[in-house]
């Protein structure tokens, strides 16, 4: 027998990117009663809020620690795939890199139906957000809740690779977010006094003494409870007891790409022939939950490292600097990203040598065209759905990857490295051909963290969400989070997902009565 705790205005399902943003901006109107629920831990771990921890944090109780299906492109490997689980949710476990994407990929949104999407409203959200401490821009905000800033202390070998890159012919560039999007430079991040600025650290922990606002965590949301065709409540798991909350407004699901639509699908919403082959009834035969899941791969060119401080400082992202370029001169907009780390970064920086010093070249295609899946594993909301991205199963995705890693080789051959530049180890020495640079890719690539678009906006018969991202055929129920991106944006995927959040608060505001206002 489930508990009934009490009724609230708004019931948000994850305290993510996307979730802490969403409770922040509604919890300000003080007759909004604001029920933030997590299913993981409080963010007081101290390797969370140390930037150069993070990869600590893998494979712990603060991590999802999901497994892909095996994907054939890439040996029949099973790639690991982590997600935060705790206030914050991945913004508490990422590289703090703060990258919006390229204009381009929000206009193309618009294109495709979405209106109030293209890149000239949603620079207003991303403005709105931030707090950019390296001064104001017509580009960047002030005052906003996500501080923003340049790396406290890069290591002088991720300056070196700047350098390298500019030497084979990259331009430099010092805002990626900026004018434009190409060019190497080193990376904003979302740090404050040298320390992580999570979601959780920007929108939750200021406002924690908000009466109109309850945040739970160790709150596992299983099922989305409904009258008819409207969302009326959840139901979740605390400490070992059920428990119901009412939504007197709406339910809003920001559990991000993966949660959100094991969800849905787990409350009657999505594919009916796929929810009847787990005995679930059906609320809504939605067949896009789930579908269209795309993310980014890393492919690596490492090397020994010969001088240079052993470790980065403890305000280091790892990742500290890296640029964007075109390997298709006609694409619309840079297709390749680069990210440049002072050390080792092998299988997540997992399986790094027990010994010496290195430092790392990653390529990454921006744009995949590769398109996989969600699916439920059971009817059993504690069970880890399947996750089949399907990476490289297109060629165009095959042909930047491969070249994204030749010019990687090129910047770490530069002349510029010769200081610091000891053997290769990655993909080898011996690795010169295209089909060996294949094989590397095959037998290392692994994601960059970032899947998106299992709930996508559109109004076609994929579409999930529609442009104010409430759910096709269910009336008080939307999905904020990356889930809903139709594409993958150009580059790192939180400081997108916080600007989904602070737009989505608007529409609701809009559109939404509280009880002041009736």
């Amino acid at each position: 027998m489930a508990l009934n705790d009490s009724a609230y205005d708004f019931v948000l399902v994850g305290a993510g990117s996307a979730g802490c943003a969403l409770a922040h901006r509604l919890s300000a109107d003080p007759d909004a009663d604001v029920l933030l629920l997590e299913a993981g831990h409080p963010d007081e771990k101290e390797e969370i809020h140390v930037p150069a921890l993070f990869p600590s944090l893998f494979k712990t109780e603060y991590d999802w620690d999901y497994h892909t299906a095996p994907q054939s492109e890439l040996n029949d490997r099973v790639i690991y795939v982590p997600r935060g689980k705790m206030l914050g949710g991945s913004s508490s476990i990422n590289a703090m890199i703060y990258i919006r994407g390229n204009a381009y990929d929000y206009d193309t949104w618009a294109d495709l139906g979405n209106e109030g999407w293209g890149y000239d409203e949603m620079l207003e959200y991303f403005k709105r957000s931030e707090h950019f401490e390296p001064g104001d821009s017509e580009y960047h905000g002030q005052g906003g809740p996500l501080n923003v800033a340049d790396p406290a202390d890069p290591h002088p070998v991720s300056s070196q690779l700047v350098e390298a890159a500019v030497e084979v012919g990259h331009v430099r560039n010092d805002d990626f977010s900026g004018e434009q999007q190409q060019g190497v430079g080193h990376y904003h991040v979302t740090q404050k006094d040298g320390q992580r600025c999570s979601a959780a650290k920007a929108f939750i922990t200021p406002i924690l003494d908000r009466d109109n606002l309850t945040a739970e965590t160790g709150a596992q949301v299983t099922e989305i409870r409904f009258e008819g065709d409207r969302a009326v409540g959840v139901t979740y798991e605390q400490d070992g007891t059920t428990h119901e909350a009412d939504a007197a407004q709406e339910v809003i699901v920001s559990a991000g790409s993966i949660n959100s639509p094991q969800l849905l699908m787990l409350s009657g919403i999505g594919p009916a022939d796929h929810l009847a082959e787990h005995g679930i009834e059906v609320q809504t035969d939605l067949p896009g939950v789930g579908r269209n899941l795309q993310d980014h791969l890393f492919s690596f060119v490492i090397h020994e490292r010969t001088a240079g401080p052993d470790e980065p400082a403890p305000s280091s992202n790892i990742g500290e600097a890296g640029g964007f370029t075109y390997v298709d001169d006609d694409a619309p907009a840079p297709d390749l990203q680069y990210h440049f780390a002072p050390v080792y970064f092998m299988e997540n920086g997992l399986g790094n040598p027990d010994e010496g010093v290195g430092f790392s070249v990653g390529a990454t295609q921006v744009r995949p065209e590769s398109r996989g899946r969600i699916t439920l594993a059971s009817a059993d909301p504690f069970e880890d759905p399947v996750l089949d991205p399907k990476f490289l199963t297109e060629d165009t995705d095959w042909e930047i990857m491969v070249e994204g890693v030749k010019r990687a080789r090129e910047i770490a051959r530069a002349d510029a490295m010769d200081e610091y530049r000891g053997p290769e180890v990655w993909p080898g020495e011996d690795v010169t051909t295209d089909e060996g640079i294949r094989e590397h890719i095959r037998e290392t690539a692994h994601t960059v963290y970032h899947p998106v678009g299992t709930c996508k906006m559109g109004d076609d018969d994929m579409a999930v969400v529609d442009d104010s991202l409430q759910v096709h055929g269910v009336e008080n129920l939307r999905v904020v989070d990356a889930s809903i991106m139709p594409t993958l944006t150009s580059g790192n995927t939180n400081a997108p997902t916080i600007a989904i959040a602070e737009k989505a608060a608007d529409m609701i505001k809009s559109e939404v009565a509280t009880p002041a206002d009736d």
